[in-house]
């Protein structure tokens, strides 16, 4: 190899000797850096390893290619092919095996001097070793030379006397009669075993591949092809073979040795070396000429259908293991993804360990694992209670509790959903508000867009009721603030605004701070000092509720009072947020409420209730639009009281689910809104496939059905046509669509007693062409037949049958088949028998009919 790029050659029973193949061979130990084994003057190889030099090897000059004995004994053999053809066995050990010594210094010699370009044991009878020359036209490019043979020169054969006495060497260690001779007329630029056959060599010719099997060399099996170079088996799939031409490589596979099942990426430069990693499967390293990379070629295989021709998946990717040229590379025999480089120019070696990717996957029951090579790990917290706190937390596990509790189903008294989904208030009740709304236009709509029509209004003055004090406060009246005012759940349906309603709900709830302040709204002073000294006197009552009373009845209007002046600058010590707006209500001045208004822990419909109550037509827009933006933008869902459920209030759940991710209540509030605006937007669509991909998950099938019909009875347009339908087998129509056509007839399966009507209409024959049905497989009765009426039920079965669920969907009378041997039978028979059988029913048939259906066995999360 004097003047080529070095290579490298991992020894294969010792995992931490290689050698280095240039002008002379060196033999290196790499171990663990300040280890016992590594001494003063070694090679730093990585931050871990080091190397050191055991032995050098310079008796063979003009060395082209090496090749490592495969066995155990004798140690450290090596062949090495010379520019003149010649093949030399040397040796870097001290071995004092007598089968080395004899060995070592025996040279296998063509019968034309020409370049040996490539070696190769034989991996399962090491005697044999394969030897690639360059073309002669009189002479064979393949030789297989048998180590173990001796020469014994004849007398006739004058001129191979002559030639072996022109070099000074002893005849006894000269072979020129190699064992088979293939390739005649032809070149050879590389060789391997095939791991599968012992017997089996793949050559890489001149102008194709071909596989040459020693038991009848006369014939061989060839592909024509420029991807000669390199040829090499993947240690892990022994029918997949690499190889290259210039900068393309090919992937071949031996049981169909037409074409390259696949074609690497054309490199910009030739490819010097190409090999499989011997410790991972399917990853194929290569090396381009002046390159500091390595690129990866990671080869994932999915199942596929029998005969669908599909390329595997490739990954690539490319690794850096030093700063200079690379001349060469290995990878390690058994440290998996190691390999050691050795640079193009001052021929320094690197160890370098090339890194798995990691895939992470989460489970759908909240669970967290990645892969990592061969490795699996699965994330575990420290504390078993702090992982438990995380999973209540999240949204995932709160989402599929709420389905198991069949969160957003009751339709009816929408207020329900928020006690599944851990609510402890019945705010949402006020939902069923718009539902019963009598204008069309008002049922989806928002407060926001109810005030912007608001017309009419009138303005009254009241004064305080329970209270000495005669002072007048503005408030606003009209038909639009008062069912702004229902929706918010302060009065009830009726002409008179009456709070007293509320306010005994709120009691009940134990809200005292609540009820108090909107019975100040509502300018009753005595009754919400009432319902503040009752909350002091209750059970867990707050006794400073009585102190926060006191300070209310001493109200005065006075501005320059000094209550008035106490209470701007104390109430904002006040711990609850009603306490604080009641005091804010009291020493501002009318039509600036900003205290109350811009309070944000009150609660959205409390304070939409105040402005409605108290802000003038100019100013009631403005504030509900600024609040409409700020609920939008935090994603609060007390803002879809503004908006409704219209194109805002889309625009309000899209921020509250890339908040929170709960696309299961996005999914069941939009469904609410107008089929035509809301449900055609993309971004509803979206929430609602994938919460729908949620129950297939969790495998809350029956709960995913539900919510289809559920969703089909809120919008129409989505129930989709029907996708399966038993067709006849003479005239191809569909049995159930041709039967709901004909008069006088039930649809569906209804006449075949699908449904359970109580006539058990019997239909044997197709409606279309009159041709009679299959026959069940069992009972051997017309398909179409109720299972009650074949022979064998007696009438205790057919009572047992008129279950309300029976008389609905009754299963057992269904048409049922195997997709594999087409045999088949009525559901309900089919299945009994193959409770306690495996075969199918029919004689003569050894198919497995159950087993084939990969779902079947399968059970339902949400079968309880």
């Amino acid at each position: 190899m004097s003047g080529s790029k070095p290579d490298i050659l991992w020894s294969p029973h010792h995992p931490d000797r290689y050698v280095i193949c240039d002008s002379e061979l060196g033999l290196y130990r790499i171990g663990p850096v300040g280890s016992a084994e590594t001494k003063a003057g070694t090679l730093p190889l990585s931050e871990e390893t080091a190397a050191t030099l055991l032995a050098i090897n310079s008796d063979t000059p003009y060395m082209k290619c090496v090749a490592w004995y495969p066995k155990h004994e004798p140690e450290c053999l090596l062949a090495v092919g010379q520019a003149n053809g010649r093949v030399v066995l040397t040796s870097l050990g001290q071995s004092h095996n007598s089968t080395c010594k004899e060995l070592v210094g025996k040279e296998f010699v063509p019968k034309h001097a020409r370049q040996c370009n490539t070696l190769a044991w034989n991996p399962v009878d090491s005697n044999l070793l394969a030897a690639g020359l360059d073309k002669h036209r009189a002479d064979f490019s393949v030789l297989i030379w048998d180590i173990s043979s001796k020469f014994a020169p004849e007398t006739s054969v004058a001129a191979e006397k002559i030639r072996l006495s022109s070099v000074d060497l002893d005849s006894s260690t000269v072979v020129t009669k190699p064992l088979y001779e293939l390739g005649q007329n032809d070149a050879c630029l590389s060789l391997c075993w095939l791991l599968r056959d012992p017997k089996l060599l793949l050559a890489g010719m001149h102008r194709n591949l071909a596989i040459f099997d020693l038991r009848n060399t006369s014939q061989k099996t060839f592909v024509n092809t420029k991807a000669i170079q390199g040829v090499t088996v993947d240690p892990h799939f022994h029918d997949r073979v690499a190889s290259f031409f210039e900068g393309q490589v090919a992937i071949w596979d031996l049981r169909k040795f037409e074409k390259p099942v696949l074609t690497l990426t054309e490199q910009p430069k030739p490819l010097t070396k190409v090999a499989w990693c011997p410790t991972r499967t399917g990853l194929l390293a290569t090396l381009t000429r002046d390159s500091n990379i390595i690129r990866l070629y990671d080869m994932q295989h999915t199942p596929t259908p029998i005969g669908d021709e599909t390329e595997p998946t490739i990954i690539e990717r490319s690794v850096q293991p030093c700063e200079s040229q690379i001349g060469s590379f290995a990878w390690h025999p058994s440290s998996q993804n190691r390999m050691v480089v050795v640079s193009a120019a001052n021929r320094v070696m690197t160890d370098f360990t090339v890194f798995e990717r990691i895939s992470l996957a989460w489970s759908s029951t909240t669970s967290l694992v990645w892969a990592c090579g061969r490795h699996l790990y699965d994330c575990v917290e420290d504390s078993a209670e702090g992982i438990e706190s995380m999973i209540e937390k999240d949204i995932a596990t709160k989402m599929r509790q709420r389905a198991q509790s069949k969160y957003g189903h009751d339709t009816v008294q929408v207020w329900r959903n928020h006690l599944l989904a851990g609510g402890n208030d019945q705010c949402a009740e006020d939902m069923e508000l718009k539902l019963q709304g009598n204008k069309q236009s008002v049922v989806y709509s928002g407060i926001k867009n109810i005030v912007k029509t608001s017309s009419g209004t009138a303005e009254s003055r009241r004064c305080w009721t329970g209270s000495d004090r005669q002072t007048d406060v503005p408030r606003y009246h009209s038909e639009e603030r008062c069912l702004a005012l229902r929706l918010c759940g302060w009065i009830s349906r009726g002409p008179d605004i009456d709070v007293e309603t509320f306010l005994r709900s709120l009691e009940q709830e134990q809200e005292w701070e609540r009820a108090a302040a909107v019975a100040l709204f509502n300018l009753d002073i005595r009754r919400a000092i009432q319902i503040l000294n009752k909350g002091a006197t209750a059970e867990k009552g707050d006794l400073n509720l009585n102190v926060v009373a006191m300070a209310l009845s001493g109200y005065t209007d006075e501005k320059s009072s000094l209550w008035r002046e106490m209470c701007s600058s104390l109430r904002l010590q006040l711990k609850n947020p009603y306490l604080c707006i009641m005091f804010a209500f009291l020493t501002s001045e009318p039509g600036a409420y900003d205290g109350v208004l811009y309070e944000s822990s009150v609660a959205v419909r409390d304070r939409v209730a105040f402005a409605c109550m108290f802000l003038s037509d100019a100013q009631l827009p403005r504030y509900i639009d600024k609040l409409t933006n700020e609920m939008k933008e935090a994603g609060n869902l007390e803002g879809i009281l503004l908006t409704g459920l219209t194109k805002d209030g889309v625009d309000l759940m899209e921020s509250y689910v890339d908040r929170t991710g709960d696309v299961q209540t996005a999914s069941f509030c939009m469904l609410k809104g107008s089929p035509g605006d809301v449900l055609k937007d993309p971004r509803v669509q979206s929430w609602i496939e994938n919460y729908r991909n949620l129950l297939d998950a969790w495998r809350f099938w029956h709960k995913r059905a539900e919510f289809d019909i559920h969703r089909g009875k809120l919008d129409p347009s989505s129930k989709p046509l029907a996708q399966v339908f038993v067709s006849c087998n003479f005239c191809g129509k569909s049995i159930s669509y041709s039967c709901s056509a004909m008069p006088h007839q039930g649809r569906g399966f209804s006449q075949y007693g699908v449904s359970g009507s109580p006539t058990k209409s019997k239909v044997t024959s197709c409606p279309g062409c009159r041709k009679p049905l299959p026959r069940c497989a069992l009972c051997l009765m017309n398909m179409g037949t109720p299972v009650s009426n074949c022979p064998g039920t007696g009438k205790s079965d057919e009572k047992v049958g008129l279950t309300r669920e029976n008389k609905l969907a009754q299963f057992n009378n269904w048409f049922t088949w195997c997709h594999n041997c087409r045999h088949g039978g009525h559901a309900g028979h089919m299945l009994n028998w193959f409770r306690d059988h495996t075969e199918c029913p029919v004689s003569a048939c050894t198919c497995k009919c159950m087993q084939l259906d990969t779902t079947g066995n399968l059970v339902p999360s949400d079968s309880s």
